[in-house]
């Protein structure tokens, strides 16, 4: 073999397996969320907390979501280093969720758990940027790799379910603890491209580029989806519950909604180079108010679960990638982490967080369920009209303009 061949070689295999720990780490980042977004409540509620303080406590620790991101950002494209920083981010990640074990009252645990965001927030923008730079240089895409994101939440959101049918419902922490130190090492073995880290540190502010009409239009809409999602969050695995689903039975329709996820995720890009950003976005959340106003009025029919969950492929699968996507194509390259934070912080920070808060103010112990769901109905549906404010071709040809 020549030298040149061995060279290329090597290089193949180098790729796959860059390749295969960026899946591992997806597998279990979304794993924990798996484990932590949709039994959160039933913890909180076996510790005695009534739906109100469970809407606030989401919402302070969402609150985290606001300024981490950007600050946590900031540094990684101001350094060049961005898988430092996401390796610091999940060793302080799992340090801090520890001490959930150690505290019961509110504030305790409304530290515990905002400590724990505000590390956590460390973890995703970095990660996108990374694996968008490494699959630049294979012929796998984006979506090929964040499936494996979406697979990790299944299997921990159907085996944390099953796992409350028989044990405490401490059940998730001490399995969110167990996730989050794999998901620590996994990040030591991770190789970033060295475009990435050799980057130079970009002068000026995002918001030069944020503000602009097409971005600024694409956080709006994001927001409100976020805020949608605040009753289902909160309260979906209680509203099953008080439906009479078992942990199990609850864990698989969860799950569902994310396998509906995985298949979307392997036609992202395909379905984004045929229909484009704007229209994908716009029927992605309008269906999304749907989702939630049949949740509402149909939520004790099986069937009407089932199709509901199908359509978080669209809610959360197809609306992320195409947003990863946007982001990615408008802004300069050295701004990129910061787009992400900008994207995390106020779509899932603050929208989540107010979503969150209102939900739990609105859920009265399960009385008003109906009402909270058509309040996010409300919410998602405006977020598809406020689409309408820029026109399809400027957000399909977008390119941030330097000098705005």
């Amino acid at each position: 073999m020549s030298l040149k061949g061995a060279t290329n070689t090597e290089t193949a295999t180098s790729s796959k397996t860059a390749l295969l720990i960026l899946a591992i780490t997806y597998w279990l980042y979304f794993g924990q969320l798996g484990v932590l977004v949709p039994y959160l409540g039933i913890f909180l509620d076996g510790r005695g907390f009534s739906s109100a303080e469970i809407g606030e406590l989401f919402a302070v620790i969402t609150l985290a979501r606001i300024l981490g991101p950007g600050l946590w950002a900031g540094v990684a494209d101001k350094t060049g280093n961005a898988l430092g920083v996401m390796r610091l981010g999940c060793l302080l990640t799992v340090l801090t969720f520890s001490s959930v074990l150690y505290f019961t009252s509110f504030w305790g645990l409304t530290l515990a758990f905002g400590l724990m965001m505000m590390f956590w927030t460390a973890v995703l923008p970095q990660l996108e940027v990374i694996t968008m730079n490494t699959v630049a240089k294979s012929k796998a895409t984006y979506g090929q790799i964040r499936l494996w994101g979406s697979v990790g939440f299944i299997c921990l959101t159907v085996s944390v379910g099953k796992a409350l049918d028989i044990f405490s419902t401490d059940t998730p922490v001490h399995a969110s603890i167990g996730v989050l130190a794999l998901l620590f090492m996994s990040t030591l073995f991770i190789r970033a491209p060295k475009e990435a880290v050799h980057e130079s540190a970009a002068a000026g502010s995002i918001w030069k580029y944020a503000k602009q009409k097409p971005f600024a239009v694409f956080i709006f809409a994001s927001a409100c989806l976020q805020i949608s999602f605040g009753a289902y969050y909160g309260f979906f695995a209680l509203y099953m519950r008080d439906l009479d689903y078992s942990g199990q039975q609850t864990g698989i329709f969860i799950a569902l909604g994310v396998l509906a996820e995985v298949g979307i995720f392997l036609i992202a890009r395909r379905l984004i180079s045929q229909f484009g950003v704007w229209n994908l976005l716009f029927v992605s959340i309008a269906l999304t108010g749907l989702r939630w106003y049949v949740m509402a009025a149909f939520a004790d029919s099986f069937i009407v679960i089932v199709l509901s969950q199908l359509i978080h492929a669209l809610s959360f699968g197809l609306t992320h990638a195409v947003s990863v996507h946007f982001i990615h194509q408008f802004l300069p390259k050295a701004y990129q982490s910061r787009g992400q934070a900008v994207y995390i912080s106020v779509a899932f920070g603050l929208g989540g967080a107010f979503g969150n808060y209102m939900a739990g103010q609105q859920w009265q112990q399960g009385t008003n369920a109906y009402e909270t769901f058509v309040t996010a109905a409300v919410f998602a549906t405006i977020g598809a009209l406020s689409l309408l404010l820029c026109s399809r071709k400027d957000m399909e040809s977008a390119k941030a303009l330097s000098n705005s």
